[in-house]
């Protein structure tokens, strides 16, 4: 499928994980999705994003505003919405093991029915599904090498996402794995065991090209070797050098952010259009840029951006 033909929307990751001093890589990182204050900010971001020469943009309604809300801001900015993202959290970490058909367990999943809530308002049929982001977790802060691995961990996990999917699914929403370097599903035996455990027609894969190469694995081969299942994905360029040193001198996860792992398109080391040219000739989804920590300002960041897929697409 030639690249031109892709469908690409930008993440606002570029304005919400952010340093309290940029000067300083040892101040303290900012996740500002969760700051009250941003959903005053939010509309600009979406305007900038727009300016920059974006159609489309991540879904990503804030905890501080309604989906009317954010309905609202998104017809002012003039974009349309790629699918959204959903973490499922391991339940074992919070407490303790849930049996199914128990009411904890049942409740456990009242997150995952929101963001099925989302995608339907907004008229989205597919859904990134990942293991929880855990900041205090042994995998953050050993990150992309598979640390402390447990095959009865990821079973547990596995059982979760699978009943996961079926909220979704009874909802209209197919879920795509998602891989994410710090989590529990990290390496390529881990996506690939829950992707072989549950049934295609139900869970896709929807990678994340970045987290690939960070956890040393060829984006490009598990795109082929996953073709049939890929429905959307994430896009990230690297310093591949400095992703190798974090697996190798164990630097955990926000100081290999910190030292610049994060590029721009066309920055860093990935060979991301023949990364591309793997998807199969009828791939329909997305391809969602984003800049996980811009090596600029966030509106030169997403400019930048922008012309890099002008340039690939020409």
């Amino acid at each position: 499928m030639p690249v031109k033909d892709f469908a690409f929307a930008l993440n606002a990751i570029q304005w919400i994980n952010v340093k309290e001093d940029p000067g300083d890589l040892d101040s303290a990182s900012l996740w500002r999705f969760a700051d009250p204050s941003f959903v005053a900010e939010y509309p600009g971001v979406l305007r900038e994003i727009r300016r920059a020469g974006f159609d489309a943009t991540m879904l990503e309604v804030l905890d501080t505003q309604t989906l009317q809300n954010y309905a609202a801001m998104i017809a002012d900015a003039g974009l349309a919405l790629a699918p959204g993202y959903v973490q499922v959290p391991l339940a074992s970490e919070h407490g303790g093991r849930l049996e199914r058909g128990t009411f904890e367990r049942i409740h456990w999943f009242d997150g995952v029915r929101r963001k099925a809530e989302e995608s339907n308002y907004f008229g989205l049929s597919r859904i990134f599904l990942a293991a929880e982001v855990n900041q205090d977790g042994i995998r953050w802060q050993r990150p992309a090498v598979g640390h402390d691995f447990s095959q009865d961990r990821l079973d547990e996990l596995t059982d979760l996402i699978d009943e996961a999917v079926d909220v979704l699914n009874a909802e209209g929403v197919k879920p795509g794995l998602h891989n994410h370097v710090g989590t529990w599903i990290e390496t390529q035996h881990e996506y690939e065991h829950v992707l072989n455990a549950i049934d295609a027609s139900r869970l896709g894969a929807a990678f994340d090209i970045g987290h690939l190469e960070w956890a040393g694995i060829s984006a490009k081969q598990a795109i082929t070797d996953w073709a049939g299942r890929v429905q959307d994905l994430h896009l990230k360029d690297l310093d591949l050098d400095l992703a190798r040193r974090s697996r190798e001198e164990g630097l955990g996860y926000e100081r290999a952010t910190d030292l610049g792992l994060y590029k721009e398109p066309g920055l860093g080391q990935i060979d991301l259009v023949d990364t591309l040219s793997a998807l199969p000739d009828d791939f329909g989804g997305w391809i969602i840029i984003e800049v996980d920590r811009a090596s600029m300002d966030p509106v030169q960041s997403a400019q930048h951006t922008a012309r890099w897929v002008a340039d690939i697409t020409a």
